[in-house]
């Protein structure tokens, strides 16, 4: 016992000491006992902001740890990724950072849809809500950077894709594109740049809005539960929140904040366990200019977006790429300022509810079909094997060797292998003469690239020598 209570008084002094020099608690301390309303049962909807702080936290701590062995340069990133993923702990270290990204985009979601049905956007919120919009943004952007430093196929060709609808904007269209790339076209440039980005710019964003939010959140305090026929009146809401805490006010920590804390460590092993369970996203194979992919796969949650575009009339996918995300944010930052009176509970706001369930039926169901849809390229399909091309050498074999390395495969189906997106090539000589098909192959069609300037001769002569040995049975 003396041994202990001697322990307690080295570290009350250490603290004491190192407090009287810093004034630490004197900083902390208000800010972790200022009073908040009693949330009661429904104070568990109230820990997503605080756990996509924590899934932020996790991002940026494996994120440092990944940094010390990635290498942003063309011709060293896939095969360090690979490197990394090899190693046991740096296999765990990418499935945390992949599982924190996900989670984080999961409870920025929840959050927000939290403070939209309980209108806690309304004054005196309403830049609370701005600071969150940002935040969603930012995290976005930091997906989107992300997805480009796996160097591989998906990430190179959706960066192609993004740069190239982005340079169909009037006016700056060119001038962003040029941005995106770093250049005319995608290069070691354009990897240390997105590199910069993912790991200093868009961090330092939303260190410095996070703070700004916190601020914002001690300043106007924490919304409490809305009542229904209880209406924000911004001239008298300050006054009665204040009368608010004066009567049933308890202090943040650790009155409220155990939820808080409960619900972030249990998030961020759940995140340690997935990844330890099912590993980080599988690197594709690394890109390849050569090999013309127009719809590339990208991460989960921006697949249902890709689902939208693939349901579109032809012709109208650009406008609404460019325009879609556009009137989305200028909607959300509208909110407030258009609507910071009148009712705050989901009772009286039946429109409220019903918007979010359709928003979510409609990213549910898109997702679906953005993982189901034959217009989705199969980049995982397998080559074919010897017995269905029936050789093992000559022009024939090596036609199906290119079939597949040249990404045909991923959309064109033979013998029942390969995507669907494109025509079934199993019996292709019933339908199109040989001439047909090299014309078809050197200029393409619909939504076929033209592989004109991507095969010589020998290896044209040797797909179409494999498409012509495709006989019905």
């Amino acid at each position: 016992m003396a041994v202990e209570a001697k322990r307690g008084n080295i570290f009350t002094r250490a603290w004491r000491a190192f407090d009287d020099r810093t004034g630490t608690s004197k900083l902390v301390g208000p800010m972790l006992k200022h009073p908040v309303p009693p949330t009661g049962r429904i104070g568990w909807a109230y820990v997503f902001g605080t756990a996509t702080l924590f899934s932020f936290i996790t991002l940026v701590a494996t994120g440092t740890v990944l940094a010390t062995a990635y290498i942003p340069a063309t011709s060293d990133a896939y095969n360090s990724l690979q490197f990394i993923t090899n190693d046991t702990f740096g296999h765990v270290v990418r499935g945390i950072h992949y599982f924190a990204a996900s989670s984080m985009i999961i409870m920025i979601g929840l959050h927000m849809i939290r403070v939209f049905l309980m209108g806690s956007y309304k004054f005196p919120r309403e830049v609370n809500w701005l600071t969150g919009v940002v935040l969603f943004a930012l995290t976005l952007a930091m997906a989107f950077t992300g997805q480009l430093l796996r160097w591989d196929q998906d990430g190179f060709w959706g960066l192609v894709v993004a740069a190239e609808q982005a340079g169909r904007l009037p006016f700056i269209g060119h001038a962003l594109a040029h941005f995106i790339f770093a250049g005319d076209t995608v290069s070691g440039a354009t990897l240390s740049r997105f590199y910069a980005f993912h790991v200093f710019f868009f961090p330092a964003l939303i260190f410095a809005t996070v703070a700004l939010h916190l601020y914002l959140v001690i300043h106007d305090g924490i919304s409490e539960p809305p009542t229904a026929g209880d209406p924000v009146n911004p001239k008298t809401y300050r006054a009665r929140y204040e009368a608010l805490l004066e009567r049933k006010g308890v202090p943040f920590w650790p009155d409220a904040a155990w939820r808080d804390a409960i619900f972030g460590v249990v998030l961020i092993l759940t995140i340690v366990l997935l990844a330890i369970i099912f590993g980080p996203k599988e690197l594709g194979k690394p890109p390849d200019p050569s090999i013309v992919q127009a719809y590339p796969r990208p991460d989960w949650y921006f697949l249902w977006y890709f689902g939208v575009l693939a349901l579109l009339p032809k012709g109208t996918e650009s406008y609404v790429i460019i325009l879609a995300p556009v009137l989305l944010f200028v909607m959300l930052f509208a909110l407030p300022l258009f609507s910071n009176k009148g009712e705050r509970s989901p009772k009286r706001r039946p429109w409220a509810v019903g918007f979010v369930i359709l928003t979510l039926i409609m990213i549910g169901t898109l997702w679906q079909v953005a993982v189901r849809a034959p217009w989705s390229p199969h980049f995982e399909v397998q080559p074919l094997s010897a017995q269905v091309i029936g050789a093992s050498s000559g022009q024939v074999y090596d036609g199906a060797q290119l079939f597949n390395s040249k990404g045909c495969q991923y959309c064109h189906a033979v013998n029942g292998q390969g995507g669907d997106r494109g025509p079934n090539l199993t019996n292709v000589t019933n339908r199109l003469t040989q001439d047909a098909i090299t014309i078809r192959i050197l200029n393409g069609g619909g939504n076929m690239p033209a592989y004109g300037g991507n095969l010589t001769p020998d290896e044209l002569n040797a797909i179409i020598a494999f498409l012509k040995s495709r006989q019905p049975s």
